[in-house]
């Protein structure tokens, strides 16, 4: 009989696409695994995990909404029904192994196959792991985590340090330069900035990178600009229609093209956009969201400043230092090889496989 695996969690591009890679690497160490993603109605992994061929089953469930208090009065409600469903599920798939990624749905599905004595792996990829993971760490059979230092969080004998799983097609990019340059309608001559807010998009980031079009354009830069969902707004467009030094869009279904076609990258902090920024090797001026939990993404952004291997501008620093911080990089030859150099060595390509082998050893 097949071995059976559902991976829950989801949200953002940050836990989906470590997932996915997951799943991947199960699929290819036993192509008979049967493989079920849960993940919340209404949210990216819905689309993006069918997209990849997978199945997934969506749940009534929210996170805690800290802008709005009042918005959480259903949420005993959603988290009880949450619950309900996660049963019937795993009374329908029978897992034999549950591995949680992080996203509030995540959550009762752990906490269920807990509860029943399944098999359960978890994988932190920021450097601070929210309260959530924090309690389902203590039950877990391992923790997977991106570095080390994480004994704070979890029970020091779980722990594996396997870094953030990044999308394969990333890892094995082969394109050339050129071609991928082609791929956006660019030119090949000119420095190209990739400015990526995340799945869901950062509206600081996009705001600086509209008002300063004409000033990198005047220094001769040309732009690939993720704006991330609902973010391609009449202004932008506008601006962008007939510009043909410009691709923009909501969503980059290609990103490891992007990335082969940028000479710089400007980017919010997030563990997997960053495990992406190593594996690439590119110079890259992180802007880190400062609503993330604990404020961790400064914290993942400034592991990086350290090592030289990075620059950073505060969120709230935007509107008036990003534009130029980035047009500094692209006239600093020698800062952009220095900024390589220190975060090659940083980069994991193989944390995917390092999991999956894991995983198949306990069930």
């Amino acid at each position: 009989m097949s071995r059976r695996v559902i991976i829950a969690g989801g949200g953002t591009g940050g836990h989906i696409f470590p997932a996915i890679a997951i799943a991947n690497a199960l699929k290819a160490l036993d192509p008979a695994i049967e493989i079920l993603f849960v993940g919340a109605k209404g949210k990216m992994e819905m689309e993006k995990v069918p997209q990849a061929g997978y199945q997934i089953k969506g749940l009534d469930i929210a996170g805690f909404n800290r802008s709005s208090l009042i918005k959480n009065i259903g949420l005993p409600f959603k988290l009880i029904k949450s619950f309900i469903q996660v049963r019937r599920i795993f009374k329908a798939f029978k897992p034999d192994a549950v591995v949680g990624v992080g996203g509030y749905s995540s959550f009762p599905v752990l906490r269920l196959a807990q509860q029943k004595g399944i098999p359960s792996f978890l994988h932190e990829s920021n450097s601070f792991a929210g309260r959530a993971n924090q309690m389902l760490g203590k039950k877990a059979s391992r923790v997977f985590v991106a570095t080390d230092g994480m004994e704070k969080f979890f029970p020091a004998e779980k722990i594996l340090v396997t870094g953030n799983p990044v999308r394969k097609s990333i890892v094995d990019a082969h394109t050339e330069r050129d071609e991928a340059i082609r791929q956006f309608g660019l030119q090949a001559g000119k420095t190209t900035i990739l400015s990526v807010g995340g799945s869901l998009g950062a509206r600081s980031i996009n705001q600086a990178v509209e008002e300063g079009l004409d000033k990198l354009q005047a220094e001769g830069l040309q732009l690939i600009w993720q704006v991330g969902k609902n973010n391609l707004s009449p202004g932008i467009k506008n601006k962008t229609a007939t510009n043909s030094e410009v691709w923009v869009n909501e969503f980059i279904t290609n990103m490891e093209t992007a990335y082969v076609a940028a000479d710089i990258v400007i980017s919010r902090a997030g563990a997997m956009s960053i495990a992406e920024i190593c594996v690439v090797k590119k110079p890259a001026v992180l802007v880190p969201y400062p609503y993330a939990a604990e404020d961790h993404q400064t914290v993942n952004a400034n592991n990086l400043v350290r090592k030289e291997a990075a620059l950073m501008v505060p969120d709230a620093e935007v509107k008036q230092r990003l534009i130029n911080t980035v047009i500094e990089l692209a006239q600093d030859p020698l800062l952009q090889k220095k900024l390589k150099n220190n975060i090659a060595p940083l980069a994991i390509g193989n944390a995917d496989w390092v999991i999956a082998t894991e995983i198949l050893k306990s069930i």
